[in-house]
């Protein structure tokens, strides 16, 4: 049976074309992206940043065994689910001793299309099979300034892990 016209069958192969037709690239926390948007209206955050466009968006790719390792942004971060397996997204609350999870796919079966992470918390996020093509859009605008992994940090690293022992995989 051939897929219907604008569905794509969830294969290594699909996610190679991918990368090479929308031109990503390696991200630090794993997977692929390519920034497509950055607002050119600059904003001034309340929290002591300096100025950041308004909305920044990338596309956002990950392959089977891939995994957005935990990291956190000082912005809200919404993403959103283009094609592929489902996503398994997850990220702290307020309180790091509690988690939240979401899994990114079409709508029903407890899936949405859409999921967005305050700022602040950490997240994490891996494919449910082949591959899963997302978008991430953030604002106040992303910004490498604004960006760290929880690798980075031995001790913060080492007390999540002990409070979250089934994610030390994405450390």
């Amino acid at each position: 049976m051939n897929p219907s016209p604008g569905h794509h069958a969830t294969s290594p192969d699909r996610a190679a074309q991918l990368i090479a037709t929308l031109g990503l690239k390696p991200h630090p926390e794993g997977g692929h992206y390519r920034e497509v948007f950055r607002s050119s209206a600059l904003v001034q955050p309340g929290d002591g940043r300096g100025e950041r466009s308004g909305l920044t968006t990338i596309y956002f790719l990950l392959s089977a065994g891939e995994q957005s390792r935990l990291h956190r942004v000082t912005s809200d971060e919404a993403w959103h689910f283009y094609e592929g397996d489902p996503l398994d997204l997850l990220w702290t609350d307020a309180d790091p001793t509690v988690l939240h999870r979401a899994r990114l796919g079409p709508v029903g079966d407890g899936m949405a299309p859409v999921a967005v992470v305050p700022a602040g918390r950490w997240q994490a996020a891996r494919s449910s099979g082949a591959y899963t093509l997302v978008g991430c859009s953030v604002g106040p605008g992303f910004d490498f300034a604004d960006f760290q992994m929880l690798g980075d940090h031995p001790e913060l690293a080492g007390e999540f892990c002990e409070r979250h022992p089934g994610l030390r995989p994405f450390v």
